[in-house]
């Protein structure tokens, strides 16, 4: 069965926008920074991994916060301003999801729920909330939330990301109603399973990739450069009639009946 990946950069004109991009040192995040690089715009990084920004483009600014800290999140706004003058698209990525984390409800731990909740969604808000005040200046601007097919559809030993990723969902809803007439558009994207250093860490302990792929009806699974081309596609003038809703991007995990699997690869 042919593949099909992505071959090369997003062909979206960003010239001239400013783009803020969290976790964007390493995996989705990274992607959506080089992305958006690639077709012209400034870019922001918001992320606590130093050592993991030091490769990005020398173009491509950073900034060292936690996002779970409302004033990181402030001074990130704050900084992306001050360098480029404003923020076009904000783009809420940065996540958590260890190991740790897979366990029933009963037995989650209560520092790793705090650290989760705040890093997951509280981040989202307050990064929110400081980007607002900009776009609602000049009367424009996008939200992009990365939210994720477990906030759709649950498993076993996801008691946190789960509802919170369905949280995330939540905050794409209210937002979007909440400032439609503002001309500030608020999307998400939920990816499935994804190249990146996080999942590859999880299906070593599942049972490898190749296993988790056959699971999916494009069989295999997918490329962070394959979200962010999701995400420059929603924050663009094409998406213009498109707020408060999310995009999928699981190479059709989500549509597929659970009690079918695995999925027949070699029977098509």
């Amino acid at each position: 069965m042919p593949e099909s990946r992505p071959t090369g950069a997003v062909s979206f004109d960003n010239h001239g926008r400013v783009v803020l991009v969290s976790g964007g040192a390493m995996g989705i995040g990274r992607a959506i920074c080089e992305a958006y690089f690639e077709s012209g715009a400034s870019v922001v990084c918001l992320d606590v991994d130093v050592d993991a920004a030091e490769s990005l483009p020398g173009e491509i600014a950073f900034v060292r916060g936690d996002t779970s800290a409302e004033d990181d999140c402030r001074n990130a706004v704050g900084f992306a301003v001050e360098k480029f003058g404003t923020i076009d698209v904000l783009v809420n990525n940065a996540a958590i999801q260890p190991n740790a984390s897979y366990v029933p409800m009963h037995e989650f731990p209560t520092d790793l729920w705090e650290r989760m909740v705040g890093i997951n969604f509280s981040g989202y808000a307050f990064l929110a909330k400081h980007g607002l005040p900009v776009m609602l200046a000049q009367q424009s601007g996008v939200i992009v939330n990365i939210a994720s097919g477990q906030g759709h559809r649950t498993a076993r030993e996801v008691a946190a990301y789960g509802p919170i990723k369905a949280a995330n969902l939540m905050q794409t809803r209210q937002w979007g109603v909440e400032y439609a007439r503002q001309g500030i558009r608020v999307v998400s994207v939920s990816p499935g399973c994804i190249n990146t250093p996080m999942v590859q860490a999880t299906l070593a302990e599942q049972g490898g990739e190749a296993k988790i792929a056959n699971r999916h009806p494009l069989g295999r699974i997918g490329q962070p450069e394959e979200v962010a081309a999701a995400v420059l596609f929603l924050a663009s003038s094409a998406a213009a009639f498109v707020t408060g809703t999310d995009l999928e991007v699981d190479g059709g995990l989500g549509a597929f009946a659970a009690f079918a699997e695995p999925y027949p690869i070699t029977d098509l």
